[in-house]
């Protein structure tokens, strides 16, 4: 505080006119500056002597010198206090004043230490340096990406099965807390695809390999969300996880023949299952049926029985001889029948009677 009184005294000092000092003010006849009274122009002191000048005092006297000796005033006043007063007004529009986005957050900081968060609109803080506001975008959906889709190279895991997928999937979260994804953990991003790969292989190495690249893989994606936000949620990262989605789910590619071969050969064995089956199946249901009517046929012989059993007689005979050859020979009196046997026989046999 002394020093800053003592430079405004010396500030005061130079610009003074020197108006009613001993030596009185420059006369228009002579030079320029004031005079000793003995007529001399008094001699400025080398550098380094005791009236040394300092910078800003050669500075403010040549900017004197420029206006003939004094700064512009205006009711008794320099310009220069004027400008000082705007610059200083705009200063605290310009920091003081934050306008917030729809889809941001400002969070603001004293001294470096942490103080509230601004909601989207108009606010007002202390101006800089005291306070500062940094804007973060909390509605931005950001996306990670891990595995060969994103990063270029394989991502192995170990299934529960003891195999090796290579998988690729990528993770979309958003900010949900500013201020603790600002101040609670470094490198946020980082820490986001680090737990990622954590839990993705926590929660691969409880499932098995058909389930990894086929319909398990919804369920996956939903545990390692959880996984993900239980993890953050210990850490105060103030990230809020929207979804996993995996991209790629593949056997690694110095395997991938011999595992499509063994896939065609389990797609075969089940298709064999399915024919299997289904014949099994219809014959099932014949045997049900033939079975059925079977019991029908037995509650009309138990009804009546003599004419059931010469009905089933005359279906059955009927069913023999519609598939093979006959001859009928009707004889009358004093007749005697004629059957060409040789002559049958030179016939050729009907599909039936051959069987």
């Amino acid at each position: 505080m002394i020093k800053l009184f003592g430079w405004g005294a010396r500030l005061g000092a130079v610009l003074n006119e020197n108006k009613g000092g001993p030596w009185g003010t420059g006369g228009s006849g002579g030079g320029s500056g004031p005079r000793t009274p003995w007529g001399q122009t008094p001699r400025r002191p080398r550098a380094g002597g005791p009236g040394n000048i300092t910078s800003l005092d050669e500075f403010l006297q040549r900017s004197r010198d420029r206006f003939g000796g004094h700064f512009p005033q205006q009711n008794g006043r320099p310009y220069w206090l004027y400008g000082l007063g705007v610059a200083l007004v705009l200063w605290l529009l310009f920091t003081s004043i934050h306008r917030i986005g729809p889809q941001e957050n400002g969070v603001v900081t004293r001294f470096g230490s942490y103080v509230t968060t601004l909601q989207p609109g108009i606010s007002f803080t202390l101006p800089s340096p005291i306070d500062r506001v940094q804007k973060v975008d909390v509605q931005e959906i950001r996306t990670v990406d891990i595995g060969a889709s994103g990063a270029g190279g394989e991502n192995r895991l170990l299934t529960g099965d003891q195999n090796i997928i290579d998988l690729a999937y990528s993770v979309r979260w958003k900010i949900k807390e500013p201020e603790r994804y600002l101040f609670q953990i470094n490198k946020p991003d980082e820490t986001i695809h680090d737990v990622a790969e954590s839990a993705m292989r926590a929660v691969v190495a409880g499932v098995t390999l058909d389930e990894a690249i086929g319909a398990g893989r919804s369920e996956i994606e939903q545990r390692v969300q959880l996984v993900m936000q239980g993890l953050l949620d210990e850490y105060r990262a103030g990230v809020e996880i929207q979804g996993i989605a995996i991209k790629q789910s593949d056997p690694p590619a110095a395997v991938t023949e011999a595992f499509k071969d063994v896939s065609a050969a389990q797609q075969e064995a089940q298709s064999y299952l399915n024919q299997a089956r289904a014949y099994a199946l219809q014959i099932t249901a014949n045997a049900q049926g033939e079975a059925a009517s079977f019991d029908k046929v037995y509650e009309q012989y138990r009804l009546a029985p003599e004419v059931t059993r010469r009905r089933m007689y005359y279906e059955t005979m009927e069913r023999v001889l519609s598939k093979v050859d006959k001859t009928v020979v009707e004889g009358g009196s004093g007749v005697t029948p004629y059957l060409a046997l040789p002559e049958l026989q030179r016939r050729p046999p009907a599909a039936g009677a051959a069987q």
